[in-house]
C-alpha cells in the first residue's frame, strides 16, 4: 500500500516530516517500509511553450525551437520529431540536473547555440508502466492547459512524498488512504476530515427501474449494490486524478475507470464499472461458475473457470470474476453511454482461492482477501458517483439497487481496564483507555456495568474480536516505548526429551546403520492412494480427515498410513533410474475417532520401510543378488534386537497391501509389533511398479512398550557347547516357527540356541512336503557336557516332533 503525503493531508492536518510520521506509524503497528520522494534529483526543469520551430541550417535531423518558459524565450536545438508549435513540453534550463545525473549546459550544436534541453518521460525518470504508448515516444507533450514556466515537479504532481507500507493481513482497514489518515489523526492529535458527499442525482429515471442485482451464493457474498450513470462522457481524467494515481503506481485509463480505482485507494472498497448497454437484460447476479465456463478478462486473456469460483453474470454469460477482474465483454470504452457502477463484499477465502487458481492477482483481489467493510459499500458508490458528477462526466440516476442478504452489525467486545493493565504491565487510567478507543472510533456502550467496559467495534475493524485485541489497540496508541520493561516470572523447568522420542532416535540410528535412508513425505494424501493400496472402502483407514483448505487438489485428506508416501517415493526414484532403494519413514498418521471431528484425532507413530533392487552396491567383490523377503525380515529382527526385544513370535499373516503367503507378523503377548512382506502384485500394478518391493511396517507405540535398552550382562561361556543337527520332513503348511517352538519345548534346560540353517523342497522330498534343518546348541555354564546326557534330550526332541507335528526325521 502506498500513500502520498498530499493525499493524506486532505483528510488530516499534521506538521510532522515524512520521516517522523513514518516512525510514529511504524511504532503503532502500521509499518512503513520506505519513503519515496517523487521529484528527487530533478532541478531547474520547467514547462515551456513552443512558439516557433525551424529546420537547422547545418543538420537535416535537427530543429531549432523558440520556447517561452515564462521568464524568457530560449533557443533550444533538438532532434525530436514529435513536436509542433503550441506544444507545452518539459524544458531543462541551463544548470538543470536530471535523475540520470546529467547536468545541462549551454552548448553549440552545428553552429547554433542551444540553451537547454527538451525532456522525454525517460529523462524525467517516469515509470513507463504509467504511460500510454504515445507518451513514451519522443518529447513528453503535456496537456494544453498546463501553465507555462511552472516547475515540472508541480506540473506533473511530482512535488510529493509517498509512504510505502508493508501492512499485515489483519489490518485491512489500512489498505485505504482514509484508513491510514485515521491512524495519523490518532497519533498526531489531528482531526479526521472525511469527504463530504452530496449527490444531485439529476437523471430522470431511477436506478431500481433500470438495473436488477441479486445474490445466489449468499455465503460468499454478503452485499452487492449498484448505481446507474447516464449520458456518460468517457474521456481523459483531470490532471489531479491522473497525478494522484501515478503517485501510487497506477496508470490512468479513462475518467470512469480512474474514479473506481481512486475510490478503491481512498476508501478501500474495490468497484467495477460495466457498460450498461452491453449487460444482457441489465441484470447482474452473483453466482458460482459453471464447470468449464470461460471468460475473457480485461487483460485480454481467455480463462476457463471451475465450479467453485464466484462470478458476476448477466442473463447470458459471466461478465466478471467476482473480486478479481472484470470481463472484456462489458468493458467501458469511448463508445459507452451509460454505466452500471457496482460495489460488493465477497468472502475473502473464496477470492483468494480463485485468484491463486487462475494465477491472477489484482488490487481488488488483495483487498477482498483481507476483508472489506460491507457497510462502506454504499458510501463508496456515492463517492464515485459524486466525483464523476462533479467532473461533468455523467448524470446520476436517483437511488441505489442493493442486495444485502447478510447484514453486518458492529461487534461488541468487553474488557476490564485492570486486566488490561495486568496484561500489559502498565498503569493506564480507565479514562485514558476510553479516550484512545474513542479516537479510533470505537463507541463505548452505555450499558457497561461495574468494572467491565463494553465497546462497539467499527465494522471496518474485523481484526478486533476479544479482550487481547483491545489490549493491543490501547498499547500501540499509548506507545510501546512507554511500557516498562519487566522480567517474566514463573517456575523454570529443565527441558528434556520424552521417552518415546528417545526411542525414535535409537530406531533411526539402527536403521541408518542397516543401510537405509530416511525420507519425509507430506502428511496429506488423496483417497485414490488408499484405493491403490487395496484398502477396502469400509476399512478404518478409509475414514480420513478432510482438509478444509488443502494446499492443492491432490492432497485433500490427512494420511492414515505411511505406505502410500513410501511407494510414491519409490516410483519417483525408479523414474529417475535409481533402481536400488532402501528407505524408511517414521512419522505420525491421523486416525479420527469419528467424523465429522468432535475431538482431536489420534496421531500414532508408525514406521514404514521398503527395499527394492540389489542387495549390495555394485562392486567386483560383491554379489549381484536382489533383495528378498528375508532382507526385510532381517531388518526388523535387527531393529527389535537393538531395542532389547527378544521374546517375540513370527508367524504367517495377512495384510491388504502385501502378497498373500509372503507376509509375516511379529507379535508379543498378542500385540502386533511389525508386519513384513512382499508388495501385493495388484498394488504394484496400481503404482506402476514393475519390480518386487519388500515392505516392513512397525507400530512404534507397541514397540516402545517392550523396549529394554538396559541389557543384562552375561560373561563369556567358560565351557564348550555341543551341537546337534536335526532335519525333518513335514507338510508345507507347518511353519519353521512351529518346529522351532516344538524343539524349545522339548529340548530341556541345557538347550541354549536353535537356528534354522536349511530349507529344501525338491525331488528327494515328497510332494506337499518340505525339509527343514535345524542346528541345536547345548551348553552348561558350570561344567562340560557329555554326549550321553545330550543324547537323552536330543531323542526327546525327535520323539516330540514326530508325535506333535507328524514329521519324519530325515537321515
Amino acid at each position: 500500500m502506498q500513500a502520498p503525503i498530499k493525499w493524506l493531508k486532505e483528510y488530516v492536518e499534521f506538521s510532522q516530516t515524512p520521516e517522523v510520521l513514518a516512525e510514529m506509524l511504524t511504532m503503532a503497528g502500521i509499518p512503513v517500509e520506505g519513503i519515496s520522494y517523487l521529484g528527487q534529483d530533478i532541478e531547474k526543469i520547467v514547462t515551456g511553450k513552443i512558439i516557433e520551430v525551424e529546420k537547422h541550417p547545418n543538420a537535416t535531423k535537427l530543429s531549432i525551437c523558440k520556447l517561452d518558459v515564462g521568464t524568457e524565450v530560449l533557443i533550444i536545438v533538438t532532434g525530436a520529431n514529435n513536436i509542433a508549435v503550441g506544444n507545452i513540453v518539459p524544458v531543462a534550463l541551463v544548470g538543470a540536473k536530471l535523475p540520470s545525473g546529467l547536468e545541462i549546459k549551454a552548448s553549440e550544436l552545428r553552429g547554433v547555440m542551444s540553451y537547454g534541453m527538451l525532456c522525454s518521460t525517460a529523462e524525467l525518470n517516469i515509470d513507463s508502466k504509467l504511460l500510454s504508448a504515445k507518451e513514451k515516444e519522443g518529447i513528453y507533450i503535456l496537456s494544453e492547459d498546463t501553465a507555462v514556466g511552472v516547475d515540472i515537479k508541480e506540473a506533473l504532481g511530482m512535488d510529493d512524498v509517498v509512504l510505502e507500507f508493508e501492512l499485515t493481513a489483519n489490518r485491512a482497514d489500512c489498505f485505504s488512504v482514509i484508513g491510514l489518515a485515521r491512524e495519523v489523526a490518532v497519533l498526531t492529535g489531528g482531526t479526521l476530515k472525511k469527504p463530504m458527499i452530496h449527490l444531485h442525482e439529476t437523471a430522470e429515471e431511477k436506478s431500481v427501474s433500470l438495473v436488477k442485482v441479486s445474490v445466489e451464493e449468499t455465503s460468499l457474498c454478503s452485499r452487492f449494490a449498484a448505481r446507474v450513470l447516464q449520458d456518460v462522457k468517457v474521456g481523459p481524467s483531470p490532471k489531479w486524478l491522473k497525478h494522484r494515481l501515478q503517485a501510487v503506481g497506477m496508470r490512468s485509463i479513462n475518467n470512469i475507470v480512474d474514479v473506481t480505482n481512486y475510490v478503491m485507494l481512498e476508501m478501500g472498497q474495490p468497484m467495477h464499472a460495466y457498460d450498461y448497454n452491453l449487460v444482457s437484460k441489465h441484470s447482474l447476479t452473483v453466482r458460482k461458475a459453471q464447470a468449464g465456463e470461460k471468460i475473457t478478462t480485461l487483460d485480454g486473456v481467455k480463462r476457463e473457470l471451475t465450479s467453485d469460483m464466484l462470478v458476476i453474470a448477466d442473463q447470458v454469460q459471466a461478465v466478471g470474476i467476482a473480486g478479481v477482474m472484470g470481463g472484456l465483454a462489458t468493458e467501458v470504452t469511448n463508445n459507452t453511454q451509460n454505466v452500471i457502477l457496482e460495489a460488493a463484499s465477497f468472502n475473502g477465502v473464496s477470492i483468494r482461492r480463485t485468484s491463486k487458481a487462475l494465477g491472477l492477482r489484482s488490487e481488488a483481489s488483495g483487498r477482498f482477501e483481507r476483508g472489506v467493510d460491507t457497510v462502506n459499500s454504499i458510501r463508496a458508490l456515492d463517492r464515485a458517483a459524486k466525483l464523476l458528477e462533479d467532473m461533468g462526466a455523467c448524470k446520476v440516476c436517483p437511488g441505489i439497487v442493493d442486495s444485502y442478504p447478510n447484514m453486518v452489525l458492529p461487534r461488541q467486545v468487553s474488557f476490564i481496564p485492570q486486566k488490561v493493565n495486568d496484561y500489559l504491565g502498565t498503569d493506564i487510567s480507565k479514562g485514558e483507555m476510553l479516550n484512545i478507543l474513542r479516537s479510533l472510533e470505537f463507541e463505548i456502550d452505555t450499558h457497561s456495568e461495574g468494572d467491565k467496559v463494553v465497546v462497539n467495534v467499527p465494522t471496518w475493524r474485523n481484526d478486533v474480536q476479544y479482550q487481547p485485541d483491545i489490549c493491543e489497540e490501547i498499547a500501540r496508541i499509548y506507545g510501546y516505548n512507554k511500557i516498562p520493561t519487566t522480567t517474566p516470572g514463573g517456575n523454570i523447568l529443565r527441558g528434556g526429551q520424552e521417552y518415546t522420542q528417545s526411542i525414535v532416535d535409537v530406531i533411526k540410528t539402527i536403521l541408518t546403520g542397516a543401510g537405509l535412508d530416511e525420507i519425509i513425505s507430506l502428511s496429506f494424501t488423496h483417497p485414490q492412494v488408499l484405493d491403490k493400496l487395496n484398502i477396502a472402502d469400509d476399512h478404518v483407514l478409509h475414514r480420513a480427515i478432510r482438509v478444509l483448505n488443502p494446499i492443492t487438489d491432490d492432497f485433500p485428506i490427512l494420511r492414515t498410513t505411511l505406505l502410500g508416501g513410501v511407494l510414491e517415493a519409490i516410483v519417483r526414484n525408479l523414474s529417475k533410474k535409481n533402481d536400488d532403494i532402501k528407505i524408511y519413514e517414521l512419522g505420525a498418521v491421523y486416525l479420527p475417532e469419528e467424523l465429522p471431528l468432535h475431538s482431536l484425532p489420534k496421531e500414532p507413530l508408525l514406521l514404514c520401510g521398503a527395499l527394492v533392487g540389489k542387495r549390495n552396491e555394485l562392486a567386483w567383490n560383491q554379489g549381484k543378488d536382489n533383495v528378498d523377503f528375508y532382507d526385510a525380515k532381517g531388518i526388523v529382527e535387527v531393529l527389535l534386537t537393538g531395542l532389547g526385544i527378544h521374546d517375540y513370535h513370527v508367524a504367517a499373516g495377512d495384510h491388504m497391501s502385501l502378497h498373500p503367503g509372503k507376509t509375516a507378523v511379529f507379535s508379543r503377548d498378542g500385540k502386533v509389533l511389525a508386519t513384513v512382506g512382499e508388495l501385493h502384485p495388484k498394488v504394484a500394478d496400481q503404482f506402476d511398479i514393475h519390480r518386487k518391493v519388500y515392505i516392513f511396517e512397525v507400530d512404534i507405540e507397541a514397540v516402545v512398550d517392550c523396549v529394554n535398552l538396559l541389557a543384562k550382562y552375561e560373561p563369556l561361556p567358560k565351557f564348550p557347547a555341543i551341537q546337534r543337527d536335526i532335519a525333518v520332513v513335514l507338510p508345507l503348511a507347518i511353519s519353521a516357527e512351529q518346529v522351532k517352538e516344538a524343539i524349545i519345548t522339548s529340548g530341556g534346560p541345557l538347550l541354549s540356541d536353535v537356528r534354522l540353517f536349511d530349507v529344501y523342497v525338491g525331488e528327494q522330498v515328497a510332494d506337499g512336503s518340505k525339509s527343514l534343518a535345524f542346528s541345536l546348541i547345548y551348553r552348561d555354564k558350570m561344567r562340560t557336557l557329555t554326549d550321553e546326557e545330550i543324547d537323552v534330550h536330543y531323542r526327546n526332541t525327535i520323539e516330540h516332533i514326530e508325535k506333535t507335528l507328524a514329521a519324519k526325521i530325515r537321515s
